[in-house]
């Protein structure tokens, strides 16, 4: 056991108890105070922002924006529509870049109502030879449709900044890596293909599911649970300062403090090289040990909180920047398990079948 280990199992056994009890109570009433007000108050005195909250309304937004929008932050009303019919049908852009498709709204209509549902559409995420390795009907939606252009929202363009050349050649490296049809080793698929992390941004941006996060909180401390990967980040607000940097994590070392009614979050001692702040952890350039990320947590009404992330890491981007999008509370949104690969074989059979084909070429090239 190392002494990280240590030292997040006893300050796990250190506040779990405290957490059942206040978090129990605090959590049915803040579930009570929801309902009128959107500035509730703990039975201590902190601002509640308890609950279970989802990114799904973000799901469909681009990450960066598309450059036709320039410096624009927001969709016009006629764009606005155009975007609601996408909502209405749960048909997502692909803008991000990455391969984004929910299953249509029809499906989960049909289920509520103990039908049969219509077959998922054809294509990367449908069914055949390419399909997701997920069920159709877990795939999360829209409830309603966003005005933003792009969840980054500064530098004002909506698109990240440069990175510097080292980033450059780490992030050249990485592409390469993932497009070699016979893996090396394990280290070809990303944290989260290996079910480890997402680290703290890829677990709160929207993707095709899995965008619930639950908010527990009891004095001095904040507790966030994710829905994918069971990350969860307990969060002390009672002043103390960061640890010593010779102590590291996929999730860094998270210190809070409260600000209004405003919960700000600054995480350091970050693991370097090895995730990027993007969707699941994985998408962009790989940040460094130096990264610095600022959240903040604001309760603007009983269902919604405004979530901003600030990332700076000037040996990976030439600019700080920043995303911002609502999560919210929706009535009947649970999490559920997240069993990765308990019982799950692929890495060892892609990995077996990768050195196959390499004793094929072997013998070949002989």
């Amino acid at each position: 056991m190392n002494q990280r280990t240590f030292l997040l199992m006893a300050g796990l056994a250190a506040v779990a108890p405290l957490g059942l009890i206040a978090g129990q109570s605090a959590s049915t009433s803040a579930a009570k105070t929801a309902k009128t007000s959107a500035d509730p108050k703990t039975p201590w005195g902190d601002p509640d922002i308890q609950g279970t909250w989802t990114s799904d309304d973000t799901w469909g937004v681009p990450f960066e924006r598309p450059k036709q929008f320039g410096t624009r932050a927001t969709l016009t009303e006629d764009e606005l529509k155009a975007r609601e019919k996408t909502v209405s049908n749960s048909e997502e852009f692909v803008e991000t870049g990455g391969a984004n498709h929910s299953p249509a709204k029809a499906q989960i209509d049909a289920a509520a109502k103990g039908e049969a549902p219509p077959p998922p559409p054809q294509g990367r995420f449908g069914r055949g030879v390419d399909s997701a390795p997920v069920p159709g009907h877990w795939g999360e939606f829209a409830r309603r449709a966003s005005h933003q252009t792009s969840q980054i929202v500064d530098p004002p363009d909506g698109r990240l900044p440069a990175l510097t050349p080292e980033a450059q050649a780490l992030l050249d490296a990485k592409m390469k890596m993932r497009r070699d049809p016979i893996p090396a080793s394990y280290t070809n698929w990303s944290y989260y293909d290996r079910c480890i992390t997402r680290g703290v941004a890829g677990s709160i941006l929207p993707v095709v599911y899995g965008n619930g996060l639950e908010i527990v909180q009891t004095p001095g401390y904040v507790a966030i649970r994710y829905e994918m990967v069971h990350d969860v980040r307990i969060i002390p607000t009672d002043g103390r300062p960061h640890l010593s940097s010779n102590i590291r994590s996929y999730m860094g070392d998270a210190v809070g403090h409260w600000e209004g009614k405003t919960l700000v979050v600054e995480t350091t001692n970050l693991l370097g090289d090895r995730m990027a702040v993007g969707v699941n952890g994985d998408g962009g350039a790989p940040y460094s040990e130096d990264m610095k990320l600022t959240e903040r947590f604001t309760r603007v009404s009983p269902n919604t909180i405004n979530y901003e992330l600030i990332v700076n890491d000037p040996k990976t981007y030439t600019a700080p920047w920043k995303v911002a999008f609502p999560i919210t509370h929706e009535p009947g949104y649970q999490l559920f398990e997240y069993a990765c690969h308990e019982g799950n074989m692929a890495m060892h059979n892609m990995l077996s079948t990768a050195r196959l084909e390499d004793k094929k070429a072997a013998a070949a090239g002989k």
